[in-house]
């Protein structure tokens, strides 16, 4: 099973886990004093939040593989269609360690594909990695 997963910069932590939780119907399943995440089932997604001075707005986007294997087809797709991706094994970010390959859509939005591996007790330092788009998906 994949989750689509959407990680937005806010300026108010607060104030979005209140309007969140509330279109969900939900409380988040990690709460931080500077990110929060819901992994909901209807719909089917791994949503979180972070104030930590990125710009508020959409962050990035992704598809959250439950296995090092689905995460390789994901890659796979990739590469076939001969797209652009960098690889990070290990990655600390969101209070998590993954495997990731992270790539940037044709609007320049960066998109992660990750396998989640195990949870840590920090928020860590990873950030998307940049990405060259292949030459069918430059402006």
């Amino acid at each position: 099973m994949k989750r689509f997963h959407v990680h937005i910069a806010v300026d108010n932590l607060q104030a979005n886990i209140r309007f969140y939780s509330a279109l969900f119907g939900a409380e988040p399943v990690i709460r931080k004093t500077d990110y929060a995440k819901w992994m909901l089932d209807d719909p089917l997604i791994n949503f979180a939040i972070s104030a930590r001075g990125a710009k508020p707005g959409l962050d990035h986007v992704g598809i959250q593989a439950d296995s090092d294997e689905s995460l390789n087809e994901i890659n796979q797709r990739l590469v076939q269609a001969g797209l652009s991706a960098t690889e990070q094994k290990s990655a600390q970010c969101c209070y998590a360690t993954s495997n990731k390959y992270w790539t940037v859509d044709p609007q320049g939005i960066a998109w992660e594909a990750f396998h989640s591996l195990t949870t840590i007790p920090t928020f860590g330092q990873d950030v998307p990695v940049p990405v060259k788009t292949s030459s069918c998906c430059s402006a």
